[in-house]
């Protein structure tokens, strides 16, 4: 792996001519994990698309790698239509610049490929790195254009009606460097783009979990949150975290809930934790279900918690039931964190997340998997876990705590990342292959 890069600003601190920003302020706070490998000669300026800056998966990926960006002496620019963490770019001493990166229409995505390029040239760009598809055409287009090394970081795995569909999404896979987030994204770009091995590298997300630490949490917090849902200690709470968008698969465990009913199991209760970003009417549809399968005194939508560690704290599980494939939902992480076991869809996180029998002996299990939609699997899962001994579902949390703690490290996501930079800038850029016309399975062990 070549050396990670870190430096402080030299020629690119110059050219600051949009957003806001101020070099190096907030980049080294005591309270961020991250941290900055060895230095190198020469500081970046990495461009970052992303459609918003707000909640989700690509959302945060960005902010952590502006995060990682700006603490090894590198500066990020953002360019994002914003949201309610836009202003984080700036206390990380990055540019924030506001444009519509989340159009599909092909007229605003060529305008966008030319602001792009000439964002790249006005602050010296070395890179340019997408976040989500719509950007990233833009960004592809004005990478090329400006002769930058153009990478990208997959999150999804984004449905394929048709071909122009599986075109569309393609562009994910035209970068120097493809950046997946889990195991299983990785081989979905290979198997759909014939992504090569030279070009892809997967990286898990350092999510920063600190405060999610099980010896940090009291006992009025834990009450507080059960108080909030309304149930007292002996009830079994079931803990959906993340937003209530269809493909995470909250209609699924709604059913689940329903058959958990009418077997008599009592004492247990769903809470969808999350929220629905008022973008579909996928919440509606939600309570609809509930209503009609009669689950509304089991089932709880509480929007987001205002003490996620505590809320954590309080669950008997942590659930992620995604009916599309996810990378690694940060939500499930957070549970594993605090001590919890889980139980994920097969689509919601592989089995480098999920420690699960058969792959492993209960002795090494940090929770369960099923197949993805089918709610008499979960059901049966829930079963399967209320039914071991409290003992167990201890030791299982413990085991997970130990497993994401050790797996899922923001200093070695940092010093990947910065490997990943050091080396698509220190060659020529543009000279990826193109994308279906080469390309194998990756082993793991390649990658």
């Amino acid at each position: 792996m070549p050396a990670a890069l870190g430096a402080t600003h030299g020629s690119c601190a110059t050219g600051i001519q949009e957003g806001s920003s101020i070099p190096g302020t907030g980049a080294a706070d005591a309270g961020d994990r991250t941290s900055a490998a060895p230095s190198s000669p020469r500081a970046l300026t990495v461009l970052l698309t992303v459609p918003t800056l707000d909640v989700g998966a690509a959302d945060e990926g960005a902010i952590d790698l502006a995060r990682v960006l700006a603490k090894a002496g590198h500066r990020p620019v953002v360019v994002s239509q914003g949201g309610r963490f836009e202003d984080e770019i700036a206390r990380l001493g990055g540019v924030f610049v506001r444009l519509d990166t989340t159009s599909h229409n092909p007229i605003v995505i060529a305008r966008n490929a030319q602001r792009l390029r000439r964002l790249v040239r006005e602050h010296g760009c070395d890179a340019v790195h997408a976040h989500g598809r719509a950007s990233a055409w833009s960004a592809w287009a004005a990478a090329r254009a400006s002769g930058k090394p153009f990478l990208t970081t997959c999150y999804t795995g984004f449905r394929e009606q048709n071909r122009l569909k599986h075109w569309y999404n393609g562009v994910m896979a035209r970068a120097d460097r493809v950046i997946a987030v889990s195991e299983q994204i990785g081989d979905l770009m290979v198997e759909r783009h014939r992504v090569p091995s030279s070009r892809l590298a997967v990286v898990h997300p350092g999510a920063d979990l600190g405060g999610f630490d099980p010896g940090g949490i009291t006992p009025d917090r834990i009450a507080a949150a059960r108080s909030a849902w309304g149930v007292g200690p002996a009830t079994r709470v079931v803990l959906f975290p993340g937003r209530i968008i269809r493909r995470r698969g909250h209609h699924v465990a709604v059913e689940a809930a329903a058959r958990l009913k009418q077997n008599g199991l009592r004492d247990v209760l769903f809470v969808f934790a999350g929220e629905d970003g008022g973008t579909s009417s996928f919440s509606g549809e939600l309570w609809d279900q509930v209503l009609a399968s009669k689950t509304a005194d089991v089932v709880r939508l509480t929007g987001p918690s205002p003490d996620a560690p505590a809320s954590c704290a309080a669950a008997t599980a942590i659930v992620s039931a995604a009916i599309q494939l996810e990378g690694l939902p940060r939500g499930l992480l957070e549970g594993m964190a605090m001590a919890r076991p889980v139980i994920a869809s097969d689509l919601a996180a592989g089995p480098e997340a999920v420690l699960a029998p058969p792959a492993v002996g209960e002795d090494r299990m940090t929770g369960l998997r099923y197949p993805a939609g089918d709610a008499g699997a979960l059901a049966a899962a829930l079963i399967r876990l209320f039914a071991y001994p409290e003992a167990a579902r201890h030791a299982m949390g413990q085991r997970a705590r130990a497993w994401v703690l050790s797996e899922f490290d923001p200093e070695d996501t940092a010093a990947r990342i910065l490997a990943i930079y050091a080396d698509v800038c220190a060659g020529p850029a543009g000279v990826a292959a193109p994308p279906h016309t080469e390309g194998r399975a990756v082993e793991p062990q390649q990658r």
